[in-house]
């Protein structure tokens, strides 16, 4: 599933989470959030173990991912569930 920049910043910021906090968790450097946020509204462009780690921390927080078309009929997003 491909994931913007700007889910994994509104995921983030869903949860209260800092990005070094993110990192830890996810077991990268907080310089890989900064450089996967700073992708904006495209697709976030790095290897597919990062990306799921990264994903994976969040959704652990109850984040979930929304793609085009899912729910609300517009572009991917996030949600929280807990």
């Amino acid at each position: 599933m491909p994931i913007i920049g700007n889910q994994i910043r509104a995921a983030r910021s869903l949860i209260g989470m800092e990005q070094i906090a993110l990192a830890e968790k996810a077991g990268v450097s907080a310089n890989t959030i900064r450089n996967m946020e700073a992708f904006g509204a495209n697709r976030v462009k790095v290897r597919t173990d990062t990306l799921y780690a990264v994903t994976d921390a969040l959704r652990a927080e109850g984040v979930i991912f929304q793609q085009d078309g899912e729910t609300t009929g517009g572009g991917p997003g996030v949600r929280l569930i807990k």
